[in-house]
């Protein structure tokens, strides 16, 4: 066992004593010893219950024969980051949480590891580390929220971001807002809709690396307890049979993580993700080949923000499962690949019906014949633009119209509360990019005012910065390059018209090539707008996002 370097022989005596001094036992110390990785705490909803998890994993570990030995990750809320500086340490914590993880493992000899996520970050950082790690490793996560109510309706947080627009545009009152805040995140758990954390932890079931139900079992069903005592006895099966992450995470993998992107309609956030986790599993995830992909996937479900229906919703109509059922109907999935389960993929969704078409639409019945993001490009985007088509209304599919610029994101919301954005603008907010920012902050504020105010159906949003999945309309995000490293993003002038145009997958500034070869002759840098600490590090680091924003040392 791997752990035989911290816990046998005469030279490991002085480590044996330490481990004396933790409470172990002479028989625990001879079972494989498995890290269990949680992210509990007590400032972010989703993980408030992953103590409870833990303790579950810890059972399921001990009953089959393993010793669990628990240690931390961090967590940062992304609502509760949401529209301050708070927000520029989000991204920049999948990092921290990829390194932290792999010292802990390295450092002390675990034989495998469970890791226990839920939220936006930590889900991928996990899978970072546990691709960058390469021992036996499963993931169980906290679950998703409830959908909150009112009059009758399923509401979740992105309904609450659009009522603060709401009542800015004089369409709902104070005394309304109030009872939206006090009804539409009723239960701990990831938030309720189709946004990033959901969207991670249902690619985490698609790639292979969670078991059945780990993306859509609501966080307060008991159904997630046993499922956590499952996920603890499946990796002493793990360990005995040697399967490790990158015996599951291939390029294939990937591309079935890809394909059930598309059909769910998941958020843009995933396409920075896949390529992070695909780096460091050294599978190359090029996001040229996202709108291949799209263009043979259809769209099957259209949850929150882009539709009416939740995760629970999806939970109880069978599941991540029962959507790569309807996907393998036409051979759009890789079904001999091994996953955390032991067995294929084919093997794992065989007989997992779809039992409620208006939640997961039959293959032959989509919501659409392409998936549900595409990749945009054109002079203002020459790597990648990144909408979430599936969350566009139709008539904003198509759309021109004058740029209305803005240098950070403060700026751009007092001038959408302040009633200075008009139907026809195109919203742009650069500098906010993984360099400029620093930190790539999410625009979901932005985005709300727009829905909220009712400009959704006539004002497009374009960022070098990101969105949150709860997010919708014709938001485009991770324009790249940024600004900071002088991207055409930054050449945009006030007025200018820009074309997008989704179908085509295009996004064009109409200026000449002559004009923005002077305006970029003209052009300087600009520092970033925090140059201290951590985000200072991070700034001289980071890739653009359309390499997923991964860190490089810079060149000699």
């Amino acid at each position: 066992m791997k752990s035989d370097s911290v816990k046998k022989g005469i030279s490991q005596a002085p480590h044996r004593s330490l481990f004396n001094a933790l409470g172990y036992t002479e028989e625990e110390r001879r079972r494989p010893m498995i890290g269990i990785v949680c992210s509990y705490n007590e400032i972010v909803p989703g993980h408030m219950n992953l103590d409870k998890i833990a303790e579950a994993v810890k059972i399921g570990v001990a009953m089959a024969g393993g010793m669990p030995v628990m240690f931390p990750a961090i967590a940062v809320c992304d609502g509760i980051a949401m529209g301050h500086i708070g927000m520029k340490y989000s991204l920049v914590t999948r990092d921290l949480i990829a390194d932290s993880t792999e010292c802990m493992a390295k450092a002390h000899g675990f034989d495998g590891l469970v890791m226990i996520p839920n939220c936006d970050k930590n889900v991928p950082g996990l899978l970072m580390a546990a691709a960058r790690v390469n021992i036996p490793t499963i993931f169980v996560s906290g679950g998703p929220m409830l959908a909150g109510r009112i009059d009758g309706r399923k509401r979740s947080l992105s309904s609450m971001f659009e009522a603060v627009g709401a009542v800015a545009a004089g369409k709902m009152t104070v005394e309304k807002l109030a009872e939206y805040e006090e009804k539409v995140c009723p239960t701990c758990g990831s938030c309720s809709g189709m946004y990033t954390a959901n969207s991670m932890n249902c690619l985490t079931e698609a790639i292979g690396m969670g078991l059945k139900g780990n993306g859509t079992i609501p966080a307060v069903y008991s159904a997630r307890i046993r499922l956590a005592k499952e996920a603890g006895m499946k990796i002493m099966e793990l360990v005995e049979k040697d399967i490790r992450p990158r015996d599951i995470m291939t390029k294939e993998a990937f591309m079935n993580a890809m394909a059930m992107d598309m059909a769910l309609g998941c958020s843009t956030n995933t396409m920075l993700h896949l390529p992070a986790i695909a780096h460091e599993a050294g599978v190359e995830l090029n996001m040229e080949i996202a709108n291949e992909v799209s263009s043979r996937t259809p769209n099957l479900c259209h949850l929150a923000p882009a539709g009416p229906t939740y995760m629970e919703d999806l939970n109880e109509a069978g599941g991540i499962y029962a959507v790569m059922n309807e996907l393998a109907k036409k051979d759009l999935l890789y079904l001999d690949l091994i996953t955390c389960t032991g067995h294929t993929v084919r093997e794992n969704i065989q007989g997992c019906v779809n039992t409620d078409p208006e939640v997961i639409r039959p293959i032959e019945n989509p919501y659409m014949q392409e998936g549900g993001i595409a990749v945009l490009k054109g002079n203002l985007a020459p790597d990648t633009g990144i909408v979430k088509r599936s969350a566009v209304l139709p008539e904003m599919m198509v759309h021109e119209g004058p740029a209305r610029v803005f240098d950070c994101e403060e700026d751009a919301i007092k001038a959408i509360l302040g009633g200075k954005i008009v139907p026809g603008d195109v919203v742009v907010i650069r500098y906010e990019g993984p360099k400029g920012g620093p930190g790539m902050r999410e625009m979901l504020n932005p985005t709300s005012a727009i829905a909220g105010m009712g400009l959704d159906t006539t004002v497009a949003l374009i960022t070098d910065g990101r969105f949150s999945g709860a997010s919708r309309g014709a938001s485009i995000g991770h324009v790249s390059p940024e600004a900071a490293v002088g991207g055409p993003i930054a050449l945009v002038h006030e007025g200018d018209i820009i074309s997008i145009d989704i179908p085509q997958n295009k996004l064009e500034l109409k200026v000449s090539d002559e004009e923005l070869a002077a305006r970029r002759a003209a052009w300087q840098p600009r520092e970033p707008k925090v140059n201290d600490g951590y985000l200072k590090r991070y700034a001289a680091l980071v890739t653009s996002g359309n390499r997923g924003a991964v860190l490089e040392l810079p060149r000699a």
